[in-house]
């Protein structure tokens, strides 16, 4: 009998291992059609040695170590003075037309004093520099060169989990290397990366994969390899790349204008949670909750409030709060875009004209009032009055200052000293006596919004009562 078993289990294995070899997808004539078009790119730096990693936003602040971009500064070259002039292989790139054009990563050529394109025929190139954006971490070079092997462009935007992917580079310098995987997820939001709607793959990437192509199964580029997830500084099954619809919008800007302009709404934003969503009367957690719109914005000029909550922009569900930046930084300054919100439980339609993203927002600082007023109210807080110094300087028009908190409700919703409460329950907050009378008022066993400003940055958080005493 076991003998009888045995011998089934083998026929079975022998029966299924055919068809599962068919379902696996073969890459060779893939990467022969689509390797010529893969180039490593080096470059030559000038500025002194940093060595060891260099992770930084465009602002110049360190990001988050388990989301970095993935390039090794080399250790130091040159002539004893701190100079390094031997070039060092940094990444990849592609070639996306025939005259020599090539798209790489920001990251890549930042800093380069020259940049060195190796073509697949081992031809090495200068390349001159067309443009970088820091904002997307696209670069564009041209090469002179004429009749290149340019790759075919796909639309990311069709990409589904699950579906196979391929990414050819120069990891660790050895060049055209193949590797691949599926498309973990898209449209990932990452730390400090508000314009580019990542796509998420388990595809080997490591350091000389920066700038990459990211082919489908037919032989199409979807995405530029750009970031991994990484404690060790090796791959470690998370890579994202930026999508190469994203990716060809801001060549083509770097191309005609030499820079990239993107629409600008002018809201501070914020995720809604399930207990935001029931203290605002959602039925469930999604959109983007204004918490702030900036003085002089297209927004405020459109008519936004604070506690507005996004649901729809340019006919695009708004489903994660990390969806809006990534459709206004789209489309460019002048555009004028339908917008669905919600605003006191109502559906409002505003139509906005986007206006052009500036450099840097500066934002407000809180500071400590001096003066208390009394508390007595159901939250057990002390309030104070704001002046027209203070309101000035937190960039506030009304509301009132938090001097002490006791236990309870306010203090098991998370306020602490210092905060701004400058609205609650939709009701904006004028004053320590108008604030003492919304909060007498306030629904017992029910979430509802407050909108505060901490050390210069707004927030909305649930706040909920157990009983009207």
């Amino acid at each position: 009998m076991k003998r009888l078993i045995s011998t089934l289990c083998v026929s079975v294995t022998l029966m299924l291992a055919p068809s599962v070899q068919a379902d696996l997808p073969d890459f060779t004539g893939l990467v022969k059609d689509t390797a010529p078009s893969v180039v490593n790119i080096s470059t030559v730096q000038s500025a002194p040695s940093r060595g060891g990693l260099e992770f930084r936003t465009p602002d110049g602040e360190e990001i988050p170590e388990i989301f970095r971009h993935f390039f090794r500064i080399p250790e130091q070259f040159g002539d004893g003075g701190g100079q390094r002039k031997t070039p060092q292989s940094l990444g990849s790139g592609f070639v996306i037309s025939s005259d020599g054009y090539i798209l790489t990563n920001h990251h890549v050529i930042k800093g380069a004093e020259q940049v060195i394109v190796r073509l697949n025929d081992r031809r090495e190139l200068e390349a001159e520099v067309v443009g970088s954006d820091e904002r997307s971490d696209v670069a564009l070079l041209k090469i002179d060169a004429n009749n290149l092997p340019a790759v075919d462009i796909g639309d990311s935007s069709e990409l589904e989990q699950g579906e196979w992917v391929l990414a050819i580079g120069s990891p660790f310098g050895f060049d055209h290397t193949v590797t691949s995987g599926i498309v973990s997820a898209t449209g990932r939001a990452l730390a400090n990366e508000n314009y580019v709607p990542f796509i998420q793959t388990d595809v080997a990437i490591n350091p000389g994969n920066s700038g990459g192509p990211l082919f489908n199964l037919d032989g199409e580029v979807v995405g530029i390899n750009s970031q991994i997830y990484t404690r060790s500084g090796g791959f470690m099954g998370l890579s994202f790349a930026i999508p190469i619809d994203v990716a060809m919008g801001v060549a083509e800007q770097l191309k005609s204008d030499g820079y990239v302009s993107r629409g600008w709404l002018g809201v501070v934003i914020q995720e809604v949670n399930k207990d935001l969503a029931e203290s605002f009367g959602l039925d469930k957690p999604a959109g983007a909750l204004v918490a702030k719109v900036l003085p002089n914005s297209p927004a405020e000029a459109a008519g936004f409030r604070e506690g507005d909550i996004i649901q729809r922009f340019n006919g695009k569900p708004i489903v994660l709060s990390s969806d809006l930046p990534h459709q206004v930084g789209r489309l460019s300054p002048g555009s004028k875009v339908n917008v669905e919100l919600v605003r006191s439980g109502e559906t409002r339609r505003l139509k906005v004209e986007l206006g052009l993203l500036p450099g840097t927002n500066e934002q407000a600082r809180a500071e400590s009032s001096g003066s208390v007023a009394p508390s007595g109210n159901r939250l057990n807080i002390v309030v104070a009055d704001l002046t027209d110094e203070q309101k000035d300087k937190w960039n506030v028009r009304d509301g009132v200052v938090i001097q002490r908190v006791m236990s309870g409700a306010g203090s098991a919703a998370g306020l602490v000293s210092g905060d701004v409460i400058t609205m609650l329950n939709g009701e904006r907050v004028e004053s320590a006596h108008q604030f003492a009378s919304l909060v007498r008022d306030l629904p017992a066993n029910r979430s509802v919004p407050m909108r505060i400003v901490r050390r210069g940055s707004p927030l909305f958080i649930p706040l909920r009562l157990s009983s009207k005493n």
